[in-house]
């Protein structure tokens, strides 16, 4: 078994945390270095995150999540947003490549063209896009902070317009999910819940 299957078998969703653990904020900044490298339509990066740790703050953001006890108990919680407007840095994104000749000026223009069709005046799009490539960075940033010994829970039991008045997001930031992390309390842990068999989800093409 690797290295990478005993990670993935073994992370699960804490319900609840012990309480008083800090985490360092040099070991956040090593997640989230590692975490940047998740896929994103067109390189456009969508995913921002707010790292709540201060007290008073994360109560707030508890009462816009209906109360849950996991966001009191966790050493942190952390905003998991997407940005409807990512596209708007594609020229910039794209401008290193070809300043280092990677990408001709035609290919960068073209580039640019197709990420502005793609996005411009489709709302819809924007924040459909925005939540699932947030949800892509979301889901290495997990797998990478039980790596380095942290647990997690991701949550989308909370209201929306509490969290952008708590967090005084602009528009263009969609709350896409909360992740609470620190460590698990063991004695509190529940058995994994049923999973389906492949045979239950999966279907196979000219395999």
């Amino acid at each position: 078994m690797s290295t990478f299957t005993d990670l993935v078998q073994s992370r699960r969703s804490a319900n609840n945390f012990v309480e008083g653990i800090k985490i360092p904020r040099n070991e956040l900044e090593d997640m989230f270095s590692q975490a940047r490298l998740a896929p994103s339509a067109y390189n456009l990066q969508h995913t921002h995150y707010k790292v709540i740790a201060d007290e008073n703050v994360k109560e707030e953001i508890r009462n816009g999540a209906y109360g849950q006890y996991k966001i009191h108990s966790a050493s942190a919680v952390i905003a998991v947003l997407g940005d409807k407007h990512a596209y708007l840095q594609a020229p910039e994104i794209y401008g290193g490549l070809k300043m280092l000749g990677a990408m001709t000026e035609e290919q960068f223009d073209q580039t640019i063209e197709s990420i502005n069709n793609a996005y411009i005046g489709n709302d819809t799009f924007q924040r459909e896009d925005a939540i699932r490539n947030a949800s892509l960075s979301a889901m290495q940033f997990m797998l990478i902070a039980k790596d380095k010994g942290w647990d997690t829970c991701p949550m989308i039991g909370f209201d929306p317009e509490a969290i952008k008045a708590t967090l005084q997001l602009p528009e263009n930031l969609v709350p896409v999910m909360l992740i609470t992390i620190g460590k698990d309390n063991q004695h509190k842990i529940r058995p994994r819940g049923y999973r389906k068999p492949v045979n239950e989800f999966v279907e196979f093409i000219g395999v």
